[in-house]
């Protein structure tokens, strides 16, 4: 409708006229809108559908997903980061640090919200009855030690994704592990993108802190007495060489990929390089303090050690070990600054 047939009958009807036009083209606009709005959320969801079905190859074989998972139990223990970055929360999850039982850290409590997803095991034990009755539609344990019988044993429930094909186990880049999650779902896109941030944040840090390039650092960990350092493949060492920082070639040469290994006294040497990562609890690093041979190895010594705590006063050492696209800046806030004055931090 136009008001060009009402020009001729005088003003008033022209402004009424106007008027009627108006309120017309803004209902039309209106309705105009929410077709829009379903049109976006139509082809949002036609998108994802047509990426199905998908075939993803794992270290067991492939599993094809026919259809969008909507029930997501995860039972590695960083594989609900992804989910959860990408708007899905998974009805299961396994425990890993009892404290914190279904992954609740503080790069991922705005993200559950209120819901809390079922416990399904600790560490890689499942409990395959429970996992069975949340009636899951897609199970993945890509950061796993998940066993062939364990995978036999979870495909008979729902489609399943083992651990990334060709990687040691725990050992997979993080940025893989962040595409596979998407492709399970349909967001591959959108988990590309979430990869892309996080892989800016760490360019951002090495062009602030130029100084990182070509440096060693090795990590360790005080259990029950005894030191450990990680593989040179290990997600904690993966974090600090997108720094810049090197692995000690000792390090990589003793302990390739994801493996871990003890160190007796007489072998602390091996954690001298120019950082050393200690991740600590205040009650180990009192242990620490007290452990004469350890203080004598140089990069001790010197006060270029860095502590990160797992848990208190903050979880610094727990971003680390997750490595995702959701703990990778809380990370980088909380560690950079005592990598690069490692003694203003005591």
């Amino acid at each position: 409708m136009t008001p060009s047939a009402t020009l001729r009958t005088g003003r008033w009807r022209l402004a009424a006229a106007l008027l009627l036009a108006l309120a017309l083209a803004f209902v039309l606009a209106s309705c105009g809108s929410d077709d829009d709005g379903e049109a976006t959320t139509a082809t949002a969801a036609d998108k994802a559908s047509a990426a199905f079905p998908v075939t993803i190859e794992h270290k067991y074989g492939s599993t094809t997903i026919e259809a969008e998972p909507k029930r997501i139990v995860t039972v590695g223990m960083t594989d609900q980061d992804t989910f959860l970055a990408l708007g899905i929360k998974p009805v299961g999850v396994d425990d890993w640090f009892g404290e914190r039982p279904y992954g609740n850290w503080p790069w991922t409590k705005a993200r559950w919200g209120s819901f809390k997803p079922t416990v399904v095991g600790q560490y890689d034990e499942y409990k395959f009855e429970k996992i069975a009755a949340l009636r899951p539609d897609l199970i993945v344990g890509l950061y796993s030690g998940m066993t062939k019988g364990s995978y036999a044993k979870l495909s008979k429930i729902a489609p399943t994704i083992a651990q990334p094909k060709g990687h040691a186990d725990y050992s997979a880049p993080w940025q893989l592990m962040a595409e596979i999650s998407g492709r399970a779902v349909g967001r591959e896109a959108e988990a590309r993108k979430l990869v892309a941030d996080a892989e800016a944040r760490f360019a951002k840090v090495r062009d602030e802190h130029a100084d990182f390039k070509g440096k060693s650092i090795t990590i360790t960990e005080f259990y029950e007495g005894e030191f450990s350092t990680f593989g040179a493949d290990d997600p904690r060492h993966q974090f600090f060489t997108q720094l810049g920082f090197v692995v000690d070639p000792e390090i990589r040469k003793l302990y390739p990929g994801g493996k871990t290994g003890m160190l007796s006294s007489e072998k602390l040497d091996i954690l001298d390089g120019d950082r050393l990562v200690v991740l600590s609890s205040p009650e180990t690093e009192k242990q620490v303090a007290a452990h004469k041979l350890f203080h004598r190895v140089p990069v001790v010594r010197d006060g270029r050690t860095v502590y990160l705590p797992y848990e208190r006063p903050k979880p610094e050492g727990a971003a680390l070990v997750f490595n995702t696209v959701l703990s990778i800046p809380y990370a980088l806030d909380a560690i950079v600054p005592k990598l690069a004055d490692p003694q203003a931090q005591r």
